[in-house]
């Protein structure tokens, strides 16, 4: 039975050793001339040659001479050669079966124990592994390739879309292989060209999109069909029939992130890779163990049936590639076969990881081979005999016609075929007379320079396009590939409302994410126990549901249009894509809208918090949600960040308004729509306040040992963090946690939970605190004097020491206002013997308790019903890190949210790993891609410094930032100057302790803190 399992190693087969060199140079053929017969020779040396015929992406075909008994992997590297292809780990050859079926040439195992006739079969060129993100394509020709398939997939079928978003695809061909829009010739290229299934019916609707192309140059094209496609459900997918245990007919298909399951055309569900522990097959079963906690212990095998053995198997195998190629850092390793009994399938993937062959383009840019883009014309338009004329060609135009007004002609052949990478250039006048164009050897045809090849597909008043390949015509180093890069983007700048706009892109993938923690991850959890009434339920999923829906469409339009903005590649085009006023005016004015959902989270948050203290059930799931992976913070942060998105709308607006001047057309759009969601907004501020309130004093309570009624009514929270206290064995650390009424404190035991023990609750009426550091001689030591009892406490530093006086004083002075009140004792237990001195006692008399671990027995019953709770919430990070927080700290935390890819270096690294990245809560959160579920990893970022890394750290590029905490060291990369400001701007906030507030009271005054 076949499985994943372990890693794998690459078979070291001919061509696809990691770095391996090769002559990918260009053909010297003359026209008609096949490279079949050069090849005969080598063929035949091992044995009998045998021709067969391999169809490229253009569907040009090409006759290779082999010998059947060798492995595929020599058919493969005959083709990727002849094709000049750097990054070929992304393709495969394919051939029907006999059952009619498109399989994969399999490159370890014998042509000839695969193919039955490979004199007689037909194999074609084809993508094998579609990445998600068309940027991760190194060379321009391998999105040209990639293009082509779409447009395959188009006209096969497999491709599908909206019959809008079809014609948008065939309208960025259109413009790639004839140029820039004219009515004439955009008809008989249509006439002679089928695209679509359906195009005649949206001919004119082609038509109409291609004349918005203007300017746009093949390279730019290919990089739009790539960025529309992959958006699309079926991006990439290759249907296997199948039926589930009730025999419904499904179809399985496989991606770079899991398996998807399809019922007809539409998507019913994924498998993350992250959520599957085993794939196998037995006979005509298909199998897919998940890890326990996706779908709990007994329900962790799912089983699909198909249509034979081999078609399982097949799938299997399709499945162990890309698990390895997209997941997998190092080269597979192959499993040995035992001498005597098999088991399962000794199957692995054969050639270079994603990471490898990313790596490998980087490092060997410099030795890229040039190649001469063509603009196809299609070769149905002319009669045979003149597939090879000449077409003329302007440098400063698309269109196909004579050049006017130039004293020297030249043609180009603009018909190319994939594996014959030449451009026969008969010239009118002499060669030398231009010097731009220079022949490529003494002996073969001409070719243009890579210099004129640039310039002749882009605009006159235009460099290069940022799309394109650096292509060097001499062998340099990897240095001087990243220097062109730099230089390319220095003299290119993208306007800054690009950035400020893929921010608002960024923040919302992420937010869209944590919505569905509520309404997919939590939701499937009580529904599996049956844990919350129905009541509750309906409560709650009517509430967030319908935004969920909402902004599921709103993250469409933004990523549609970021799309067609995409600065980098359109910097010179200004056209109706580069704004996003109008796309948040039309969602901002729809928001309003959903007002009364929003106004209804007070209510949800309280009767969900009620419920999970009543029923023992709900209060269990709770808590177990609460520890997996994708409940990254506490479950009722998720509730509020409905209302906290408005915020940052209103933050993002506000700074796109400052950008623009009041003249430019998107700032009366932008100007609109900060108007309308200020005014919901100003609506709801007033609610915000009072849940996350309520939000951290519930947290608390379930992270405290030995105190009850933390939620009372009026009860703010003002600072939590780490003090020492002045002990009878002395400075013992304490976590101190004060609030509107009281000072608690506590310590952390050795218990199998993370939580905190309540050892004292001191009132704040009557409290006096005054700064000691003389009378005791300890550092930033100061006193506080209560009606209970006096105690001596030092923070970590003189700021922190600061902080907590200020705040302490202000409470107390705020506790005096109000009415007075008899004292209440939250404790379960009673207190300490210390404590409890006789009534004639002085109250100035300083307690020095006798505290040890084994006070953390005297609430038992306490710790008898608490499970695990999470290590990472902030009072962890406060007593690790020895420093505080406060709620006003929260609030700013709250409106610096932010998310996007960096660039992560560690300091003793050689390489840039790519990730995303969530800054929420005082963290930074890590995830391979903004798809994946739950964060890799989580970085704490109290008591870290951040600054712009010094000489010695030898960091030699733009728009790096360093995070540093005693020896811990860490380098993050940016985009963009805006995206680096942003960055340091918000980690600041977080991470230094004088980037935070130290005031009790926000910037709207004292009636916010109430709620008022």
């Amino acid at each position: 039975m076949g499985e994943i399992e372990g890693s794998y190693r690459v078979l070291q087969t001919p061509g696809t050793r990691l770095g391996a060199q090769f002559n990918a140079g260009i053909s010297t053929l003359e026209p008609g001339q096949s490279l079949s017969g050069n090849m005969v020779s080598g063929s035949k040396s091992h044995g009998l040659g045998l021709q067969v015929r391999v169809q490229g992406l253009d569907d040009s075909q090409e006759f290779f001479v082999i010998d059947p008994k060798l492995p595929g992997q020599n058919l493969l590297s005959e083709v990727f050669h002849r094709g000049n292809l750097i990054e070929s780990d992304y393709f495969g050859v394919e051939f029907q079966n006999m059952q009619m079926n498109w399989v994969w040439l399999e490159p370890t195992k014998p042509i000839a124990r695969q193919v039955r006739i490979p004199a007689n079969t037909l194999f074609r060129l084809s993508v094998k592994f579609f990445p998600p993100d068309p940027g991760q394509l190194q060379e321009e020709y391998t999105r040209y390739l990639f293009s082509l398939q779409m447009k395959r997939d188009l006209m096969e079928g497999r491709l599908i879309c909206t019959e809008n978003t079809g014609a948008l695809l065939a309208s960025h061909i259109v413009q790639s292989e004839i140029g820039d829009h004219d009515d004439a010739a955009d008809r008989e290229f249509l006439r002679a060209n089928k695209l679509l299934p359906y195009q005649d019916k949206v001919q004119e609707r082609i038509m109409e999109f291609h004349r918005r192309h203007l300017g746009q140059t093949p390279a730019e094209s290919d990089f739009q069909i790539l960025e529309i496609a992959r958006k699309l459900e079926m991006y990439g997918v290759r249907f296997h029939p199948a039926a589930d245990r009730e025999g419904t007919k499904i179809n399985l298909t496989v991606a770079h992130m899991g398996l998807q399951v399809f019922q007809g055309n539409t998507k019913i569900n994924t498998f993350n890779w992250s959520k599957i522990r085993k794939l196998s097959f037995k006979r005509k079963r298909f199998l897919i163990k998940l890890h326990p906690e996706v779908h709990g212990p007994h329900q962790d095998i799912l089983e699909f049936m198909m249509a034979s053995r081999d078609q399982c198997k097949n799938f299997w195998k399709i499945c162990v590639e890309y698990h390895s190629f997209f997941r997998l850092f190092d080269q597979p390793e192959p499993k040995t076969k035992a001498i005597l009994f098999t088991r399962g399938s000794s199957f692995r993937y054969s050639g270079r990881t994603q990471k490898q062959l990313v790596e490998y383009v980087r490092e060997n840019g410099a030795k890229r081979t040039p190649y001469q883009r063509c603009v196809c014309l299609n070769r149905s338009i002319y009669p045979s005999p003149l597939k090879n004329m000449f077409v003329p060609f302007s440098p400063r135009s698309h269109h196909l016609g004579h050049l006017k007004n130039q004293t020297t002609h030249f043609f180009i052949f603009y018909f190319l075929p994939f594996f014959n990478l030449t451009l026969p250039l008969p010239f009118v006048d002499s060669v030398m007379d231009n010097p731009q164009l220079s022949p490529l050897t003494s002996k073969g045809p001409l070719s243009l320079s890579p210099s004129f090849q640039m310039s002749t597909l882009s605009l006159p008043s235009q460099a290069p396009s940022p799309l394109q390949s650096p292509i060097l015509s001499e062998v340099g180093s990897t240095a001087r590939l990243e220097e062109e890069e730099e230089g390319r983007r220095k003299r290119y700048p993208t306007d800054k409302a690009y950035f400020i706009a893929k921010e608002i892109l960024t923040t919302e993938r992420t937010y869209l994410k944590d919505l569905e923690v509520i309404t997919v991850w939590f939701r499937s959890a009580v529904i599996k126990e049956n844990a919350m009434p129905e009541g509750l339920m309906t409560l709650l999923f009517s509430t967030i549901d319908p935004i969920y829906e909402f902004h599921r469409g709103f993250l469409k339009e933004l990523d549609q249009r970021l799309a067609l903005w995409y600065g980098r590649s359109n910097a010179h085009v200004k056209g109706d894509y580069q704004r996003i006023g109008d796309v948040m005016l039309k969602n901002m004015c729809a928001l309003k809208e959903f007002t009364s959902y929003l106004q209804k989270h007070d209510e949800v948050l309280t009767e969900l918090e009620k419920a999970s203290k009543r029923i023992k059930k709900l209060e269990t799931v709770y808590k177990e949600f609460e520890l997996q992976k994708v409940c990254y913070l506490p479950l009722n942060t998720f509730l509020l960040k409905p209302i906290q998105r408005l915020m940052h709308y209103k933050l993002i607006l506000e700074r796109l308004c400052k950008h623009y001047s009041p003249a430019h057309r998107d700032y009366e759009d932008c100007k609109e729509a900060l108007k309308e969601v200020a005014e919901i907004a100003t609506q709801l501020q007033s609610s915000l306040i009072r849940l996350e309130n309520f939000q951290k004093l519930t947290e608390l309570q379930r992270d405290l040992i030995g105190i009850e009624n933390l939620t009372a009514p009026g009860r703010e929270f003002i600072r939590e963090g780490c003090l020492y206290k002045l002990t009878k064995k002395g400075l013992q650390q304490r976590m101190f946690f004060l609030f509107s009424d009281m000072l608690l404190y506590t310590s952390k035991g050795v218990t199998a939970t993370n939580q905190f023990k309540v050892h004292g609750q001191l009132p704040l009426h009557g409290m006096i605190v005054e700064e000691s550091e003389n009378e005791w001689s300890v550092p930033h030591c100061f006193t506080i004097y209560s009606a209970q009892r006096t105690i001596v406490v030092a923070a970590s530093s003189k700021v922190e020491m600061g902080k907590w006086i200020e705040d302490l004083n202000l409470a107390i002075d705020l506790a005096k206002n109000k009415s007075p009140s008899p004292p209440h004792n939250f404790l379960l237990s009673s207190p300490p013997p210390s404590s409890s001195s006789s009534p004639s006692g002085s109250s100035d008399e300083v307690s020095l308790e006798q505290e040890s671990e084994d006070d953390m027995n005297s609430s038992r019953t306490s710790l008898d019903k608490q499970t695990h709770h999470r290590a990472n919430t902030t009072m962890h990070v406060c007593w690790h890190r020895n420093t505080s927080v406060s709620m006003s700290d929260h609030s700013l935390a709250v409106e610096n949210q932010l998310s996007g890819y960096l660039l992560r270096k560690f300091k003793n690294s050689n390489g840039w790993q790519k990730l995303w990245v969530v800054f929420t809560n005082f963290c930074l959160f890590f995830y391979k891609t903004h798809q994946d579920d739950f964060p890799l990893a989580s970085l704490p970022l109290l008591g870290y410094t951040v600054s712009t890394p010094d000489e010695s750290d030898s960091i030699h590029k733009e728009y790096v930032f360093k995070l540093q905490f005693k020896s811990h060291v860490y380098f993050f990369r940016a985009e963009s100057e805006y995206t680096f400001e942003r960055w340091m701007e918000v980690i600041k906030s977080a991470a230094s302790t004088t980037g935070r507030i130290s005031l009790l009271i926000p910037k709207g005054g004292p009636g916010e803190i109430n709620g008022s």
